[in-house]
């Protein structure tokens, strides 16, 4: 399927601090996006390329207000030696696209993208309340959001979208992995004793194993990392 002339190819564009990030349309229609999904997916990283030292690691939750018609991105930046918050922004803007099963990222990254934007200096590393590669296209809302901003990103989610996975294992930080077919497209884990585990996977430019443990650092007493905690708590303004 090529892209109509209304939806141009996506191109590569480095930054002047050496991202390569993925610029493209932010079409309004199912078949412009899947095209651009068949674009963008071969440019997806999963191997570790996170800076030698990260000093900051940020939140981001993005979701709906009117009736979906107003779309709301937090981002908070976390300090990773203390978790002490560094900075937050929340934007609200006009939802752009439908909701159409599969292609949830371009509903709402635009309103992401803005609230980088906003911030005073970029994080080293996104930790985004949602999939990763544990897509059935393999492009997560962190996955894409790591295309198009060109940084690291995580996948944290809630509950299962695709795969399949063993029972997770009762210990704290115990993991078992998320399967499709033979392919390994996240981890199941178990971040505290007695509760429902939560779905990790890679989004860009980082491997599952570091995904994990990123995910471990940030983890306190409660479910979910501080920093979906705090991303989350910005957002509905808690």
């Amino acid at each position: 399927m090529s892209l109509s002339q209304t939806e141009p190819t996506p191109a590569i564009r480095e930054t002047a601090d050496g991202r390569r990030r993925i610029e493209h349309a932010w079409p309004r229609e199912a078949r412009a996006g899947r095209a651009i999904q068949d674009a963008i997916a071969q440019h997806v990283d999963t191997r570790n390329s996170l800076p030698a030292e990260i000093h900051t690691v940020a939140g981001v939750d993005i979701g709906f207000e009117d009736g979906g018609r107003t779309t709301r991105a937090a981002i908070v930046v976390l300090d990773p030696t203390d978790l002490s918050v560094i900075e937050r922004v929340l934007v609200r803007r006009p939802t752009r696209m439908p909701y159409i099963p599969g292609l949830l990222s371009f509903r709402e990254l635009p309103a992401a993208l803005d609230a980088l934007e906003e911030l005073s200096a970029l994080p080293d590393l996104l930790m985004v309340d949602g999939h990763g590669i544990a897509h059935p296209k393999r492009l997560g809302v962190a996955t894409h959001l790591g295309l198009v901003s060109g940084l690291p990103t995580i996948g944290v989610a809630k509950k299962r979208l695709t795969g399949a996975h063993e029972a997770a294992p009762e210990e704290r930080l115990a993991w078992t992995p998320l399967m499709d077919g033979d392919e390994t497209i996240g981890a199941v884990l178990r971040s505290r004793v007695g509760v429902k585990p939560i779905f990790i996977s890679p989004g860009h430019r980082i491997d599952l194993g570091t995904a994990i443990d990123w995910t471990a650092r940030t983890l306190t007493r409660y479910r979910l990392p501080e920093t979906t905690r705090a991303a989350d708590r910005l957002a509905s303004r808690r």
